[in-house]
């Protein structure tokens, strides 16, 4: 049986002035890898790419690729509200050799409609032919609501490079019938950690989330369950990390889940603008909720 894949959706260091610190990306590193993690998901929703420009998001993409130094896998976010930028991004990863892109949609000047999505891809693949491409889809984040599995017919005739969906929706009929498309042609990663259990039973092969960088035991019993058929045990995992997830979330929203690595281990500082740090009383109560969880 193949393993589980669980990707960390990496955050990105700053210092309190809202710059990058570039520096504390080695340790970063360090930390999630001994978490039992089989990738880190490099600039995406977690690592606040809209709020970083190109030159930044390259900055931090070349620091993750040198302190990961090919002890696991790296798959760098290329979407953008510009192609063009999109494509840069896409030949910059590919010079790096990371072992695979992912684009997310623009976000406010929508695509229409999925050929346009299509159009889009086709483009960013491109720029890095030899590259495996996955198409991130976000609906709540992006807008964007095209049903992945009308895109991978197109996919497969137009892009040899694409590789699959990594999927952050709830919408389990539309992955499910993305795992099944053609003989499970292409790879399903799973983007919602509380429902990861769901996710593995609609037949997602892997995961991308912001808690796998401090909370993957958990999760591991969840699959580990899952994988030796104790479904009751799966479901009682689960709802386990689902109620650490939602003590997280109480707090805020990505400010409050980068918070709680901070809490849990290296320093990534605050979020960057529009995002709001949390206050001195919410790290507090976070705090103290969630060591005990993260340091058993």
């Amino acid at each position: 049986m193949k393993k589980t894949k669980l990707i960390a959706a990496a955050f990105t260091p700053m210092d309190h002035a809202g710059e990058l610190r570039l520096s504390a990306i080695p340790e970063v590193v360090d930390f999630v890898l001994e978490q039992d993690v089989d990738g880190l998901f490099v600039c995406g929703s977690t690592g606040e790419f809209s709020s970083l420009s190109v030159l930044e998001r390259m900055d931090v993409l070349a620091k993750y690729h040198d302190a990961i130094a090919g002890r696991t896998k790296i798959f760098a976010h290329v979407g953008s509200n510009s192609i063009q930028e999109s494509r840069q991004l896409s030949k910059h990863a590919a010079t790096l050799e990371v072992d695979a892109i992912a684009y997310a949609p623009p976000s406010y000047f929508r695509p229409a409609d999925v050929g346009a999505v299509a159009e889009c891809l086709v483009q960013v693949a491109a720029a890095a032919p030899k590259t495996p491409l996955f198409y991130y889809h976000i609906p709540p984040l992006t807008g964007v609501n095209i049903r992945a599995i009308d895109l991978l017919p197109i996919m497969a005739e137009q892009v040899p490079s694409f590789a699959g969906v990594k999927f952050s929706c709830t919408q389990m009929d539309d992955l499910a019938r993305c795992v099944q498309y053609d003989d499970r042609r292409y790879e399903m990663l799973f983007g919602a950690d509380e429902m990861l259990l769901a996710g593995l039973a609609t037949g997602a092969s892997g995961a991308v989330g912001s808690t796998y960088n401090f909370m993957t035991p958990y999760y591991r019993r969840v699959i580990s369950a899952f994988e030796q058929g104790d479904m009751e045990l799966a479901q009682r995992e689960q709802s386990e990390a689902s109620h650490h997830v939602h003590r997280i979330l109480k707090h805020g929203g990505m400010n409050a889940i980068k918070a709680t690595m901070n809490v849990a281990g290296p320093d990534c500082g605050p979020p960057r603008l529009p995002l709001q740090p949390l206050t001195e009383a919410q790290m507090q109560e976070l705090g103290d909720e969630m060591r005990p969880i993260l340091h058993p």
